[in-house]
């Protein structure tokens, strides 16, 4: 019986060796799989400068003269435009409350008063767009409503 008994420990550890064998080789095949089929980083893409946020001046309550904290504002963007030869984008806002037309020449007055003091900082002229009057809306922040934008295109 002892040579039956070796006999058996042979075939036992073998069915154990080719388990394992088994097991290994599906581990490996997996993570093999997985490395074949993982996403792959994009290929990288040619940075495009991101376009520059909005630089703000905020106006006083039915006020269109330029506060006196604008300046280093509009300082900035005006070197920003001449050093760039780009557009700037002048966007007055005003709220709902009230006349909605008085609202609207207010906002426009106030982004006159950004573009003639963009010229003065020797922004020329024909590099300041104006636009449209912008109404905000929602019930946020009353002095986002006071504001006019500038933004370099």
């Amino acid at each position: 019986m002892s040579d039956q008994d070796d006999e058996m420990q042979k075939y036992a550890l073998g069915a154990v060796a080719g388990v394992v064998a088994l097991v290994l080789a599906g581990v490996i095949g997996l993570a093999a799989s997985r490395l074949l089929h993982a996403p792959r980083a994009a290929a990288p893409v040619a940075a495009t400068p991101a376009a520059p946020a909005a630089e703000r001046v905020y106006f006083e309550v039915g006020q269109s003269s330029l506060p006196v904290e604008a300046s280093d504002v509009l300082a900035r963007v005006a070197e920003a435009a001449r050093a760039s030869g780009g557009t700037v984008l002048i966007s007055g806002y005003h709220d709902a409350s009230g006349d909605a037309a008085a609202n609207a020449e207010l906002a426009k007055r106030r982004a006159q008063a950004v573009q003639h003091a963009l010229e003065a900082n020797g922004v020329a002229p024909d590099r300041l767009q104006l636009a449209k009057p912008v109404m905000t809306t929602g019930d946020g922040d009353p002095q986002a409503a006071r504001r006019v934008e500038m933004r370099l295109q």
